[in-house]
């Protein structure tokens, strides 16, 4: 159905105040790349299938690098489970393909079976602290959680650190009842050299999307961390 044929006068509105009234407001302004990796990660965390495609398709229209938008769907695993990142990783090759980008893109591995564990634990040290040697002892999924989801995903080329750890703040911040890990992964951003004002910058571009409620809760967290680590 073409929603512009049947709500042309709502998503006017709508779409005026996500891509100009935010996107063009100078207070919270991001370059194109970040500005859509983030959306990107925050529809997926929302389950927004038919605005990823319409925000996937006009990334790529803008020459957002396509091995940065697929390393945003492969980390989300990690944060959605496969059994929502496989649709949303098949969205993305087919509109890719529209696009004429060749499937699949080169490799952004870096690491192997042997020394995952070893570079994803490096990984959660340099984002958290070195309190991550001693809690990889403490459990099985702590374990996986160096050599799966830092081990395998945040040691890939294609995004940095900073780009990694700010994706990751959206899939929490967009799924909603992930308050815990969102504050963990504030303190992560910030140790990665990704400030308050970017961070907030980061929350104000995603509103459009995922509405006030998410938002407010987002930015609470965000200047409680911030307050924690000045004191």
């Amino acid at each position: 159905m073409d929603l512009y044929k049947t709500d042309g006068e709502f998503l006017e509105t709508a779409e005026h105040f996500a891509n100009v009234e935010v996107a063009n407001n100078e207070e919270v302004k991001l370059d194109d790349r970040t500005r859509y990796l983030a959306i990107l990660a925050c529809s997926m965390g929302a389950m927004g299938k038919e605005e990823f495609k319409v925000v996937l398709d006009e990334a790529l229209s803008k020459g957002v690098d396509p091995v940065a938008i697929k390393e945003v769907v492969y980390q989300s695993v990690d944060y959605l489970g496969l059994a929502r990142t496989r649709e949303f990783l098949e969205i993305t090759n087919d509109i890719m393909i529209n696009h004429k980008i060749h499937l699949p893109l080169a490799s952004q591995k870096t690491v192997t079976c042997e020394d995952r564990f070893e570079k994803g634990l490096e990984k959660q040290v340099a984002f958290f602290g070195p309190q991550m040697k001693e809690n990889v002892n403490k459990s099985i999924i702590n374990r996986w959680l160096a050599a799966n989801c830092f081990g395998d995903y945040y040691t890939r080329s294609g995004l940095s650190d900073r780009e990694r750890e700010m994706i990751t703040f959206c899939f929490l911040l967009a799924q909603g009842g992930c308050e815990a890990q969102l504050m963990g992964h504030s303190l992560g951003n910030f140790n990665v050299g990704n400030d308050k004002d970017f961070m907030m910058r980061v929350i104000l571009n995603l509103v459009p999307y995922i509405g006030y409620p998410r938002s407010l809760n987002a930015i609470n967290i965000l200047n409680k961390v911030a307050e924690s680590v000045s004191k």
